[in-house]
């Protein structure tokens, strides 16, 4: 009984990984978009399509 609970518990878990990995925004952008969503000043990722917050990179 405990190797049955303990094997499903292995699979679900394989599962959520599989899941997971999914998620990683480089797997589906590539790192060269990655890069370029990157302020060319300060390095913080820029989010929406207004200027960064701190005010150097315009776009």
């Amino acid at each position: 009984m405990i190797i049955k609970i303990v094997t499903l518990f292995l699979i679900f878990m394989g599962v959520l990984a599989m899941f997971g990995k999914l998620r990683i925004p480089g797997a589906r952008w590539g790192r060269k978009t990655l890069d370029n969503r990157k302020c060319r000043s300060c390095g913080r990722y820029k989010i929406g399509k207004g200027p960064c917050p701190c005010g150097r990179d315009k776009g």
